[in-house]
């Protein structure tokens, strides 16, 4: 028992990684021969699931490394062709989905199993999202904020080739407060554009400005309050497990311990992170006070942030809001907040331009 109380208490801090990552967990994470599944192999089962809602950050210092990584096979060549590697209920994830459909760019989906992860053996970034694009010669682009950054500039900008305009976004190695080394990525929130791109992208600096704000918040703290929200009590908790076992890529004993092991400690846990992140007793106030802060900022007078069309900023919210669809926590909000009208119209423009494949 002493193991899977480690294990918690491990998931407890792991499960919030930096922007647009999941856990880090060793390359052959669990290990041991085929058999029945121990006390600590059903925590790990429960932690493969757990880490597929959740974020967080750190504080950066200095020391680079290498951003390109070629995948083992090799994409077609021509036009941008794209597959993405994601856990479909990590909010990340869902976040490059929803730019990537709402620009009409087709894409493959590889989902990834969160206990093995065999599907990104071939990557050193044992993260999702990961993104290999394929403008020419394959690249393999990392950290959902990084992919779409990268890809806007590319799609609206075309001196650079795609792999000139990812090395704009380089990675540093960072320090949490905690004091535990992580990768952060430099510049990853703008659009490398010239002085005439960005007059015709960003008509006044202070659109621009509200754009990058907003898509941080996203990243620093609206995902934070999707996992105390969604294991909330018992049944809510059960509930997610229940949703993230369905959507995600799980055996059928996977799918059994994840579901009921994990559920009743990450309940746990999502106290632990209420605490950590200075939530509220009860945390769908904060839930809901942030949605209607976002409302706000959107203003009465405008159809999204981005005026009459999204901006990276609404596909940000929209995409991290929407893994707690079909969860109580998702029903509360849209019958607590005044989020509604905008929500629906992303759906919609979002829908009529899907691009998965």
């Amino acid at each position: 028992m002493a193991g899977a109380g480690r294990a918690w208490r491990a998931g407890a801090l792991l499960l919030l990684p930096p922007p647009g990552w999941l856990l880090r967990v060793p390359a052959r994470p669990f290990g041991g021969t085929a058999g029945p599944v121990g006390t600590a192999g059903r925590a790990r089962l429960a932690l493969g699931a757990a880490v597929a809602l959740g974020g967080g950050a750190g504080l950066c210092l200095a020391a680079r490394q290498r951003l390109r990584e070629h995948s083992a096979a090799e994409l077609p060549a021509g036009s941008l062709q794209l597959t993405l590697y994601q856990y479909k209920t990590c909010p990340f994830c869902s976040k490059v989905r929803a730019f990537l459909d709402y620009h009409g760019l087709s894409y493959e989906i590889v989902e990834v199993n969160p206990i093995m992860r065999k599907e990104i053996k071939f990557s050193s970034y044992r993260k999702v999202p990961i993104l290999l694009a394929n403008a020419g010669s394959p690249l393999q682009l990392n950290d959902s904020s990084v992919i779409i950054s990268a890809i806007k500039t590319y799609l609206i900008s075309r001196r650079n080739s795609l792999e000139e305009i990812v090395s704009f976004y380089p990675p540093v190695k960072t320090l949490t407060e905690k004091g535990k080394e992580v990768l952060e990525y430099e510049n990853k929130y703008w659009l490398m554009l010239d002085e005439k791109e960005t007059k015709r992208v960003y008509p006044v600096k202070e659109v621009r400005m509200e754009e990058m704000k907003w898509r941080k918040w996203a990243d620093d703290w609206l995902v934070h309050l999707i996992s105390p929200n969604v294991y909330r009590t018992p049944k809510e908790a059960l509930a997610s497990f229940d949703y993230i076992v369905r959507e995600g890529k799980f055996g059928t004993l996977e799918g059994l311990f994840a579901k009921y092991v994990g559920a009743v400690a990450m309940f746990f846990v999502s106290k632990r992170l209420k605490k950590r992140h200075n939530l509220r007793e009860d945390v769908r106030e904060d839930l809901y006070e942030a949605v209607n802060e976002w409302v706000k900022a959107v203003g009465k007078h405008r159809l999204f942030m981005g005026g009459n069309q999204p901006n990276l900023a609404d596909l940000a919210v929209y995409g991290v809001l929407r893994v707690m669809e079909g969860l109580e926590a998702f029903d509360d909000m849209m019958a607590h907040t005044k989020i509604q009208p905008w929500y629906q119209r992303m759906e919609e423009v979002i829908h009529t331009t899907g691009g998965a494949i």
